[in-house]
């Protein structure tokens, strides 16, 4: 992207990882595990299993899941995700300890009250007691049985989808909904001894005012929520709404209203006591950023188990092949399923990180959180200065997007809006062309 690019449209791209799996490619020969474990820092490690099922497939929705699987397929996964963690705690060794454990989808709560028991056993050969443990859930899926469950088996944090109060808009986005299903929901979640409850909302839904965009708001914060997350609505490829319109035209109307409606979240959430961590990001004030134990998603490792979940040490990411639309990712979670147990022994596909890219990796992720990048450790970890690797960071200053100290290089107010422009702007060429040359499937 060239500097042009950061003058048009602020939404380019969520970049909620680098590099993105779709720079990933077939490793051969597939490393052990073993030996790309070997050596890594492995004390605040972070657990990600991947649960790729759902009731439905949102509009929206671009994420590696399946709706309503056959009979029978939950319990095969559970299965093969049992040999997996089994292959992988071998691989890791004796001395892995892990920080943080998430569990995502695709929906979690799609699986039942004994299925999900079932699968926190497999959390538990790598969880100590205490670490903290976010899940994902859903206004159909987050049941009382399910929520005692997940209660029950450590679950600090819990994160549903609701998107819109309004359900009119629900169903512009591709989701239908009522609203009481999602207030119902939010009560059972809050009756449980489950510290934290996540909310998250979408902007630029087609239909939505600043008016409906505030009832919403509104209607998140009545329940008080420890965390919020806003974000930017997209259309992207082989998904339910790139099938009603054409996916990620520049529409600068469009690209207004979601601007206004950003800036109209951030200063609600302001108000109401919330701190913004990033662009979607906010957190209450008053509590704290983040619990012992430490984690850093620039130093530590992170284990992913499930076919759509990646893993990554400080030079290499991996998982296992990568699509959206439904019968690709079918055919992948059935390839999944048929593995031999030796299978889970190695690296499958991936992308090596050169100290470059290391570098860049840093860079970017740092530099997406409203904290930005710490001057003292980019230096400490790559004996460098970021702005001298990266002196197109000059640009970001005169546009009034970035401010550098001697101690951090920050967002302004002005540049977190455009993280979804800053972030695509800062991927490497290499990069890029290897997203660029995977068709869509």
């Amino acid at each position: 992207m060239t500097v042009a690019d950061l003058d048009g449209s602020p939404y380019q791209g969520y970049l909620y990882g680098y590099p993105h799996k779709t720079a990933y490619r077939p490793l051969r020969p597939r490393p052990a595990l073993a030996d790309v474990w070997s050596g890594q820092r492995r004390t605040e490690l972070f657990l990600y299993l991947h649960l790729p099922f759902c009731e439905m497939r949102c509009g929206f929705c671009n994420l590696f899941t399946r709706a309503n699987p056959p009979a029978g397929q939950v319990a095969a996964y559970l299965d093969q995700l049992r040999r997996q963690a089994v292959r992988v705690a071998a691989a890791l060794g004796d001395d892995a300890r892990f920080a943080r454990v998430a569990v995502g989808g695709g929906t979690p709560t799609y699986l039942d009250a004994d299925e999900l028991s079932t699968m926190f056993d497999l959390v538990d050969r790598f969880r100590p007691a205490g670490v903290p443990t976010a899940v994902e859930t859903s206004p159909a899926t987050a049941t009382p049985d399910r929520l005692a469950v997940l209660a029950a088996r450590g679950t600090t944090r819990i994160s549903i989808g609701v998107q819109s109060f309004l359900d009119a808009e629900a169903r512009a986005a591709g989701r239908p909904q009522r609203r009481v299903e999602v207030e119902r929901a939010l009560a059972a979640i809050r009756d449980q001894p489950i510290p934290e409850l996540n909310i998250d909302l979408i902007y630029g839904i087609p239909g939505q005012t600043d008016a409906t965009w505030a009832q919403s708001l509104d209607a998140a914060l009545r329940w008080e929520p420890e965390e919020i997350y806003l974000y930017p609505l997209y259309v992207r490829p082989l998904t339910g709404l790139a099938r009603r319109a054409p996916a990620d035209l520049p529409d600068p109307q469009w690209d207004a209203q979601r601007q206004t409606l950003y800036r109209h979240g951030v200063d609600r959430l302001r108000a109401a006591g919330y701190r913004q961590l990033s662009m979607r990001h906010f957190r209450r004030a008053s509590l704290p950023v983040v619990d012992a134990p430490a984690y850093s998603c620039q130093e530590d490792g992170m284990i992913g188990l499930g076919c759509g979940a990646r893993s990554y040490t400080s030079d290499l990411h991996y998982s296992f092949d990568y699509a959206v639309s439904v019968g690709q990712v079918r055919a992948i979670i059935d390839d999944y399923l048929r593995r031999p147990e030796s299978d889970f022994d190695v690296a499958e596909v991936g992308f090596r990180l050169d100290r470059d890219e290391q570098r860049r990796r840093w860079l970017i992720t740092s530099l997406l959180r409203a904290d930005g990048c710490d001057q003292a450790a980019y230096a400490a970890r790559f004996a460098t200065r970021a702005v001298d690797d990266f002196p197109q960071l000059a640009t970001l200053v005169d546009q009034g997007w970035l401010t550098v100290t001697p101690d951090r290089l920050a967002l302004t107010g002005a540049g977190l809006a455009r993280s979804d422009a800053i972030g695509p702007w800062l991927v490497s060429t290499g990069v890029r062309a290897a997203m660029a040359d995977l068709p869509a499937r």
